[in-house]
């Protein structure tokens, strides 16, 4: 079961989804969509928070309200970082986590140690995790199928782009020669 929170401290909201355990969290990883922002404790347990940008985004675009929603949801689906002040929360893009063969369940490492940013949880601050409670929703997703129907979109968005280009490039060629024939 995927947790569902709706950060609406930015318009149009965000959707922040949280799995329910380290399998779950598991599923996460293995189903994530590349548009994927992963949020998690750094060096202890904790769930694992994602933020999924629209297209065009880049993790730089996220705003800092949305960062500190998804910074005090991780704090406080941690059993060791919710009882502790001066947490970092370690976040990356889905492409860069790294899943070898040995690894527990939910378990992470990444591929390039330069793209995992921090930020600095001092406390937690129960106003916005309230808030972010009142917005749950659990819900029995079909991650596999949800991530195969955006690959097969974005295949299909690729087709008609390229042919449209190819109908752009035969017009064109059409056009020059009809205007080589009149000079001639």
């Amino acid at each position: 079961m995927v947790h569902f929170y709706t950060s609406n401290v930015v318009s149009p909201p965000v959707t922040l989804y949280v799995g329910a355990d380290k399998y779950e969290n598991e599923e996460l990883i293995k189903w994530g969509w590349p548009e994927d922002v992963w949020f998690h404790v750094d060096k202890l347990s904790s769930a694992h928070v994602y933020v999924r940008l629209q297209p065009g985004q880049t993790i730089d675009d996220i705003p800092g309200a949305v960062l500190e929603d998804c910074a005090q949801l991780v704090k406080a689906n941690s059993i060791q970082g919710n009882k502790m002040n001066n947490i970092d929360v370690v976040y990356t893009m889905w492409t860069n986590l790294k899943k070898t063969p040995g690894m527990e369940p939910g378990q992470v490492g990444f591929h390039k140690d330069k793209e995992v940013y921090k930020i600095r949880v001092e406390k937690r601050i129960n106003e916005i995790v309230n808030r972010l409670n009142k917005t749950k929703e659990i819900r029995e997703v079909d991650l596999r199928a949800v991530r195969e129907a955006r690959d097969a979109a974005e295949r299909e968005d690729k087709k008609r782009l390229l042919r449209e280009q190819n109908q752009r490039e035969k017009e064109e060629e059409k056009r020059r020669k009809e205007e080589a024939e009149q000079r001639s």
